[in-house]
């Protein structure tokens, strides 16, 4: 017994140089959160379309449908089953950029190339109007937020223009642009107002009660607008363009708040998401989720100024949505694939969506009464976390103590380097030999060590004394084991051999690390004048 306790008090040695590793942080639960969407196993993954998929736009009503625009072609999903639904292409004569669902989910709009703007009906694919104005592609086409009869749409023209659908005719005609307008968002809170960005890197803020026809806001975010939103509240605005995504305080007077730069290539589009998590810190919380040509998604918590979560894809992406209800993320690739996951969900959750959707009650089954002669009884409890003002108390964890330790622990220094040296493990190795520095014993039993011993030893030497990560301290222990065995060495062959082997390696190590250095001399000029520009 008091052998147990004295071992569990024992700390095996470690190496002190250890390499880091990128996945070597744990997860969040927020990365949890986002991980968790994942394409159902009942549907094709990835789903491939035609050409690039040019925007996302999902339906405000439930099941919360949405539609991906690509080639001349606007293809419904269906929110419950993330099964293609219906196909329209027969209305338009170019590629389709843009689409925008009605406040009650049973129109669409889109714009094209050509420079129309269709309004669709999504049960008959019949077009109801066609607005025509735009004398260059039509970029953008928005509803607004509860308005059925208005939309506003930009194009290549430079101009935004705001539609009474009814007289299929054009109110206004904002201008200020001077270049091409490539994205715009409805005002959350407000019917009359919505936001356009260009580019000429310059984001305007219309009111349409504004009879002048002039932007009652202007912002410039310093690089082309490749897309822009509204945040929920409605007093900010988040742009992208460029690498970076900037958000603005309208309320403020267009006041700068934050840029993430967190992209290696061009942000094509930004969307609002909400962590649907019903309890906790993040309950109910917005994210910007923004995409680009880099391949990564990013998750931005726009209230800490900081990025949540990161995720890589294969291609090159070009629009991104959230759906309403927190269930549905879709992603589009430049080579017309769409990613799109669906948040799993517990038994308990997902009966609880099924009665709000009003798809009828259903009954909880019930749960069999524990009893002390069930084996469930033992084991309640067990899976319950700590509340937030619980104090935790761990159980220590029992130490592994390997064959060298145990040999340091008795003071046989040169046993426990021959164990260590023995294993696999060249980590181990060093570390043992660090703990005999600090002993002052290492040197000791390298002079003890057998002809065959100290072979071991050399051929561990040549092996690992030229690895960056034990280079200091074994090219330092190689120069004293061989001034020390100088004569044990001389009149053995195979220790001879091994000698030579570690002068190779190291006269290999030396041409290499000379190469490098010239490769750098001729590329840091290049850096430097590239800096400059």
């Amino acid at each position: 017994m008091a052998e147990t306790q004295s071992i569990a008090r024992t700390f095996p040695v470690k190496p002190k140089l250890k390499s880091t590793s990128a996945n070597s942080s744990t997860p969040t639960p927020e990365s949890k959160y986002w991980k968790s969407f994942k394409t159902p196993k009942e549907i094709q993954t990835p789903q491939t379309l035609v050409s690039s998929i040019n925007s996302i736009a999902f339906s405000p009503t439930s099941p919360h449908d949405f539609a991906a625009t690509h080639s001349a072609t606007v293809s419904i999903y269906s929110g419950k089953t993330l099964e293609p639904k219906t196909t329209i292409s027969s209305a338009f004569r170019d590629t389709v950029t843009s689409a925008s669902f009605r406040s009650d989910g049973r129109l669409i709009a889109a714009g094209d190339l050509s420079g129309a703007v269709q309004v669709l009906d999504l049960k008959t694919r019949v077009p109801l109007r066609r607005l025509r104005g735009h004398t260059r592609p039509v970029r953008v086409v928005r509803y607004p937020r509860v308005d059925k009869l208005h939309l506003f749409s930009g194009g290549d023209d430079s101009i935004v223009k705001y539609w009474d659908i009814t007289t299929e005719s054009k109110i206004y005609d904002l201008l200020g642009h001077k270049d091409y307008v490539r994205c715009g968002d409805a005002s959350p809170v407000s019917d009359d107002m919505f936001v356009s960005g260009s580019y000429d890197h310059t984001v305007k803020v219309w009111d349409v009660r504004v009879m002048n026809s002039g932007s009652v806001m202007e912002f410039d975010h310093g690089r082309p607008v490749e897309d822009v939103i509204y945040l929920p509240s409605g007093g900010l605005v988040a742009t992208a363009g460029g690498n970076s995504v900037k958000i603005w305080d309208i309320l403020g007077g267009g006041k700068l708040l934050c840029t993430m730069e967190s992209h290696n290539k061009t942000v094509t589009s930004i969307c609002v998401g909400k962590i649907g998590k019903e309890s906790g810190e993040e309950a109910q919380q917005y994210r910007i989720l923004s995409v680009a040509l880099d391949g990564y998604m990013k998750v931005f918590d726009y209230a800490k100024f900081k990025i949540t979560h990161s995720m890589r894809f294969p291609n090159p992406l070009m629009s991104v949505g959230f759906s309403p209800d927190c269930s549905t993320r879709v992603i589009g690739a430049s080579n017309g694939t769409l990613y799109i996951g669906r948040r799993k969900v517990k038994e308990s959750e997902s009966m609880e969506l099924v009665d709000v959707g009003g798809f009828g009650q259903v009954e909880e089954p019930q749960r069999r009464v524990l009893r002390p002669s069930y084996y469930r009884y033992f084991l309640r409890g067990q899976s319950e976390k700590p509340s937030e003002w619980d104090y935790l108390i761990k159980k220590p964890k029992k130490i592994k103590v390997t064959e060298h330790d145990k040999l340091l622990k008795k003071f046989m220094h040169k046993e426990a380097l021959l164990a260590a040296l023995n294993g696999k493990n060249p980590a181990n190795v060093v570390a043992v030999m660090e703990e005999l520095v600090a002993r002052k014993k290492l040197m000791r039993c390298v002079s003890n060590l057998e002809t065959e011993e100290l072979g071991l030893l050399l051929k561990f030497l040549q092996r690992y004394s030229t690895m960056p990560r034990f280079s200091r301290f074994l090219m330092g222990l190689t120069k004293k084991v061989v001034e020390m065995r100088a004569e044990d060495i001389k009149s053995s062959d195979e220790l001879r051999g091994d000698i030579r082997n570690l002068k190779r390696d190291v006269e290999e190590e030396i041409r290499l690390q000379q190469t490098l250095l010239q490769i750098q001399g001729i590329v840091a000029p290049l850096l430097k004048i590239a800096g400059r520009r």
